[in-house]
């Protein structure tokens, strides 16, 4: 097995109804880590993820506990099976999934942020106010230029891979942004279904709670390589990973760069850990060399297990 092997988190918008429910079945640590997120959060989750509605799972301050507890569970399992990242990292909300993998923060207290992060961001802004698109076939400087150009709130959310990149701002101007993008030649726009601006300025009135509650919990030095999604480069230090996960808030997702540190560290091996398999997607456009996997269900465990043993 490869000694460099980094996980990746998934975040929001991987969420599916049903998601986890062959690990439940087949694995205790699994039922664990679920028990214990029912338990903290004082409501049913697993149901939640198992039955829907899907609308309830997709309100962000319910999907945002779904992703972290379903990508808890695959990290258990996969330790069970013996495999561990040498590295982390992840993807805005999956974040937080990374830095429980690292030792940073306990399995309770992510949670507890998380469902706070969610509750913060749904109330930041007037539902309808808010959104997001992604922008697949221009480069970055003719992204920033239409941003420039467009009144209003517009401003990159997520640079993804350099073929996609996700705008975020009020509705009129990304409808605006959209227009311009098209009309520069971009391959394809795709709105996002989400109930807000997120990683742009208007997630700001979210940031002073965000603040308090984060500096409520302690956090540990990484026990192993943390890339963080602000500053695309590794964090050490407790202070500097809290200023980093709270900007995170507002400021864009730098994955492009985030996967070329660890690329050029060394690191050839990158699973996607929890629902979904956008990360993989993503990674074969950044770097096709790269060995990629995702582990979401007994297939894709079997699969990757078989590509890494």
């Amino acid at each position: 097995m490869s000694e460099k092997i980094a996980f990746m988190f998934s975040g929001q918008g991987s969420q599916y109804v049903g998601m986890g429910a062959e690990l439940l079945e087949e694995y205790e640590v699994a039922k664990d880590i679920m028990q214990e997120a029912n338990s903290i959060l004082g409501f049913d989750l697993e149901h939640m993820i198992l039955e829907g509605p899907e609308a309830d799972l997709n309100n962000t301050k319910n999907t945002q506990p779904a992703i972290y507890t379903m990508s808890a569970m695959v990290r258990k399992v996969l330790a069970e099976k013996g495999i561990e990242p040498s590295a982390v990292a992840g993807h805005s909300l999956g974040e937080y999934s990374a830095l429980a993998a690292a030792g940073v923060i306990s399995f309770a207290d992510g949670l507890k942020l998380v469902r706070r992060r969610g509750e913060l961001m749904d109330e930041a802004l007037p539902e309808g106010q808010g959104t997001m698109a992604a922008i697949i076939g221009l480069n970055k400087e003719e992204i920033l230029e239409i941003c420039e150009k467009t009144d209003g709130v517009c401003e990159v959310a997520n640079y993804n891979s350099p073929a996609q990149i996700v705008i975020s701002g009020e509705v009129a101007a990304i409808a605006k942004a959209v227009e311009l993008a098209e009309e520069a030649g971009a391959k394809k726009v795709i709105p996002l279904s989400v109930s807000g601006a997120f990683h742009s300025k208007l997630m700001a009135p979210a940031k002073k709670e965000l603040t308090e509650v984060i500096n409520e919990i302690e956090f540990n030095k990484p026990k192993l390589p943390f890339v963080a999604n602000v500053t695309a480069g590794y964090l050490t230090d407790p202070a500097e990973i809290k200023a980093a996960l709270i900007d995170q808030l507002d400021h864009s997702v730098r994955w492009v760069e985030s996967i070329e540190v660890l690329r050029e560290d060394g690191y050839q091996t990158f699973i996607e850990v929890g629902p979904g398999r956008v990360l993989k997607g993503l990674m074969r456009r950044i770097d096709r060399k790269a060995d990629a996997y995702n582990v979401e269900d007994a297939k894709s465990l079997k699969k990757t297990m078989s590509k890494i043993d």
